[in-house]
């Protein structure tokens, strides 16, 4: 048993040696995310669509909050009635804005998501074409603990997307941590 345990490890060390050199390459997601020029596009389209709604609603906190500091100095001279129904519309117009706050911050998460969803797919197509290209045998891009400059591929990637610059190969090794999609 121990004889056959040898004799097929060093069949493995043998077909390892006598095997082409494996292709590797390793992907910073969060780095293209970052750095691409789609990113910064999707970021201004997203600025310019959701303008007008951000503008009107900081309006709106201005004036609640003016209208607050008013209440506050006229509260002593009002009746408890016109206190009471002052205080009430302030409270309305606060749970207005909260509610409008959270419209806008929704929406905009599910845009950003959408805008980061069509970017991913155009990383996984340039991906899939430099991995065909330079004949590449596997390229990682989700959960890399550590790569080294060697196999890091992610700059290409971005200069394929249309921005960034090239690779830099005397760069040092460097850590990864887990890239989330």
């Amino acid at each position: 048993m121990k004889n056959l345990i040898i004799v097929t490890i060093f069949a493995f060390i043998t077909c390892i040696a006598h095997a082409e050199e494996l292709k590797i390459g390793i992907v910073d997601v969060n780095k293209i995310l970052k750095d691409a020029p789609q990113t910064l596009s999707a970021n201004k389209k997203l600025e310019k669509e959701f303008s007008s709604r951000t503008s009107k609603l900081k309006e709106k906190v201005t004036a609640l909050q003016s209208d607050e500091k008013k209440y506050q100095k006229e509260s002593l001279t009002m009746s408890d009635d016109q206190r009471e129904k002052a205080e009430k519309s302030l409270q309305q117009r606060r749970i207005e804005i909260q509610r409008n706050e959270r419209e806008l911050r929704e929406d905009m998460d599910f845009r950003r998501r959408e805008e980061i969803g069509d970017l991913q797919e155009k990383v996984n197509a340039t991906i899939d074409k430099i991995a065909q290209d330079e004949k590449y045998d596997l390229i990682l891009y989700n959960g890399i603990a550590f790569a080294s400059t060697k196999v890091d591929i992610t700059e290409q990637i971005i200069k394929a997307l249309g921005g960034g610059s090239s690779p830099k190969k005397d760069e040092p090794t460097k850590s990864k941590k887990d890239a989330k999609e």
